[in-house]
C-alpha cells in the first residue's frame, strides 16, 4: 500500500474538484497513480449523476453566447434542484460552456447537443461533461431547451 501524501491529495482536488474523502479513497484505490485516481474519481460522479437523474429540476438560469463579430449566437435554458447550486460556480462555467458549444456546433435539439463532442476535449461529450458537474454537486443537471441565432 501506498503513504498518500497532503500534497497528492490537494492536488487531486484542485484538479477534479471532488472532496477530499473521494479523492483519498480515490488514491488509496489507484496506489497513488494521479491518472487512475481520476478516472476513479470520474467513474463515481458519473454514477453519482445516474442516481439523480429522476430527481425533478425546478431551479436554473439560461445562459448566452454571442461571437465576438456579433454574427452568432446561442441561448441554453440550464436546469438544476436548487438555486444554491444554480448560484455555483461549476453550474454558472457549464452553462456558460454549453451555450458556447450551441453557438458554434448548432445542435438542431438537446438531444442532438448532448451526443456531440465537447468542443474543448473531444474525448469526452456534453452529456458526460454534464453529468460530471452533477456528480460534482450532488444535483441532478438538465438542459431544458437551447436556441441558436
Amino acid at each position: 500500500m501506498t503513504n498518500i501524501t497532503m500534497d497528492q491529495i490537494k492536488q487531486l482536488r484542485e484538479e477534479t474538484g471532488a472532496g477530499i474523502m473521494d479523492v483519498r479513497k480515490a488514491l488509496t484505490a489507484s496506489d497513488g497513480d494521479m491518472k487512475k485516481a481520476k478516472a476513479w474519481i470520474t467513474e463515481k460522479g458519473l454514477t453519482r449523476a445516474a442516481e439523480k437523474a429522476d430527481r425533478t429540476t425546478e431551479a436554473g438560469y439560461v445562459f448566452s453566447y454571442v461571437h465576438f463579430n456579433g454574427k452568432v449566437g446561442a441561448l441554453v435554458k440550464l436546469a438544476c434542484e436548487t438555486d444554491f447550486v444554480a448560484k455555483t460556480e461549476d453550474f454558472q462555467h457549464l452553462g456558460r460552456e454549453i451555450a458556447m458549444q450551441c453557438a458554434s456546433m448548432k445542435p438542431e435539439n438537446v438531444e442532438e447537443l448532448l451526443a456531440q463532442d465537447y468542443l474543448r476535449d473531444s474525448s469526452s461529450t456534453i452529456e458526460k461533461l454534464i453529468k460530471s458537474v452533477s456528480g460534482k454537486t450532488g444535483e441532478n443537471i438538465r438542459v431544458l431547451s437551447i436556441a441558436v441565432l
